[in-house]
């Protein structure tokens, strides 16, 4: 697994960089045979320090957890441990979905923007243009996935929303977490 361990505004130690390899190592191998990479970032709010880990698999699941404490290597462990419990909780759910997966999951490019929101009080008043203004572009990846594992993406990362394309198909599928606590999924080519 390659690791890519940093300090936002801070200095972190060799010590620190090999507890995080050693630790977070031994914690992904016991739930995933192929993790590929890992990205914690270090930062510190006031007392506070925090620890935020993404693992990224073969698979193409993305576990994320983050973790707080008033010491560097508790803020590391508390951050380990829930993302431990994010794998524990689907490892079931990872073998049955990707038991016959011969190949990682393909993902492909696509540009993703951020809208800024209309003002606090200004809703009343007609706005000026209906293009909305972008305040961010970002690239994004959208996996090739089927349904079950889109599914499972979605609620793994705690998104309310997740844009995928089926394996073998050129569409673009989308799905949600509904207001009655169910998944809809929006298939393009079903529709009329």
């Amino acid at each position: 697994m390659r690791y890519q361990i940093s300090g936002h505004q801070i200095d972190i130690g060799e010590s620190l960089t090999a507890h995080v390899k050693s630790e977070l190592g031994n914690a992904v191998a016991k739930y995933s045979d192929r993790p590929t990479d890992s990205q914690v970032i270090f930062s510190r709010r006031g007392h506070e320090y925090m620890c935020e880990t993404t693992v990224h698999l073969s698979t193409g699941l993305n576990a994320q957890a983050s973790g707080r404490a008033s010491e560097i290597y508790a803020a590391f462990d508390d951050c380990r441990e829930k993302l431990e419990k994010q794998l524990r909780r689907y490892k079931r759910r990872l073998k049955d979905h990707y038991k016959d997966r011969k190949e990682p999951v393909e993902v492909f490019g696509a540009a993703s923007y951020i809208l800024a929101a209309s003002e606090a009080g200004v809703e009343d008043q007609e706005p000026e243009t209906l293009q909305p203004m972008i305040i961010a572009e970002m690239e994004t990846q959208i996996p090739s996935l089927s349904v079950g594992e889109a599914v499972m993406h979605m609620e793994l990362a705690g998104a309310p929303v997740l844009v995928f394309r089926p394996e073998g198909e050129s569409a673009v599928n989308v799905v949600y977490r509904r207001d009655d606590g169910n998944i809809g999924w929006i298939d393009p080519k079903t529709g009329s």
